[in-house]
């Protein structure tokens, strides 16, 4: 009997997790029509984010961190590509549309963030090659407290005061080094934890869930007044990166399945640390952006699952 509760708690589990865009629009909803109900949950956002990482640092294994080294170069030419291809798409599509000040240091903060973890369960999803998106997302967000505040910096100082600083030390303390605490204690304390390990995923899932609401929530009055270029904006800088990963890994003459990672992994940023930092450094308006990423990722996500699930190579 025990055996079968353990069995149907992974079953629920497995379908919360598999459900995360379901939860996203919900979530979004509800903040949009009742955001006095997240508002108070500002305060604890960089908590939120650094249990977040936490638990996704649970569930990775010695394995993801040999594969980078494994493959360094595949690795290498990924990871490039996420830092160049969406920071510099998110630059000059701000300056194409002519967008203000905030929404482009927006745009330009989502493009300069690391690999969404999401975009290794879609990978599994879509029948692309999960090690390699694991290794991906992994070495871009290890990079990213150094990365993502200076091609911020270099790419948005013209609009804003960009703090390098603050913002490498808020990267830092809320995703490598809550990260590499759940992968050790996940180490240290595996037998004791094991009964529980997959109960993270579903953690972070619904705090990631709970910082696009918050965006959403302090918002609200703002929403629809937003300029409906923003909207475009984003649905360019998603389809381009995926589009541009796509045609690269081509190039780089990769194996169907590490094209397909390739495209999901550099389509999606990190749009929830995005959210966090611009919250945290800059005003609710600069977060915008990168919530609305995480929505039409959702929709364009789903569409590369459903047609690339149909033709799963072995």
């Amino acid at each position: 009997m025990l055996g079968r509760d353990k069995y149907m708690f992974n079953k629920i589990l497995n379908t919360y997790n598999r459900l995360f865009a379901l939860w996203v629009i919900l979530g979004g909803i509800t903040a949009f029509y009742l955001p006095g109900f997240f508002l108070p949950l500002k305060k604890y956002m960089e908590i939120f984010f650094a249990l977040t990482m936490f638990g996704i640092g649970m569930v990775l294994n010695y394995r993801d961190f040999e594969n980078i080294f494994k493959h360094f170069w595949v690795v290498l030419i990924g990871v490039t590509a996420q830092f160049t291809i969406m920071p510099l798409g998110a630059f000059f599509i701000s300056r194409l549309l002519s967008l203000s000040k905030e929404f482009s240091l927006g745009l330009i903060l989502t493009g300069s963030a690391p690999g969404a973890m999401a975009s290794n369960v879609l990978s599994y999803l879509a029948g692309a090659d999960v090690a390699y998106s694991v290794s991906l997302t992994t070495a871009s967000t290890i990079l990213s407290p150094l990365l993502t505040p200076w091609l911020t910096l270099c790419l948005a100082h013209t609009l804003f005061h960009i703090p390098f600083w603050a913002m490498f030390l808020s990267v830092l303390k809320m995703v490598v080094i809550p990260l590499f605490i759940g992968f050790g204690v996940k180490h240290f304390w595996a037998k004791h934890l094991n009964p529980v390990i997959k109960v993270f995923p579903a953690i972070s899932t619904t705090f990631i869930v709970f910082i696009c609401s918050l965006v959403i929530a302090l918002n609200k009055t703002y929403i629809l007044k937003t300029n409906p270029k923003i909207f475009g904006a984003v649905i360019i800088l998603n389809i381009g990166g995926i589009i541009a990963g796509y045609a690269l890994a081509h190039i780089s003459r990769f194996d169907l399945l590490k094209k397909r990672a390739l495209s999901i992994e550099i389509g999606m940023q990190n749009a929830g640390l995005g959210s966090v930092l611009a919250l945290k450094h800059f005003n609710e308006r600069v977060a915008l952006p990168a919530v609305i990423f995480v929505f039409v990722c959702i929709f364009t996500a789903s569409f590369l699952v459903q047609v690339w699930s149909k033709s799963r190579t072995n």
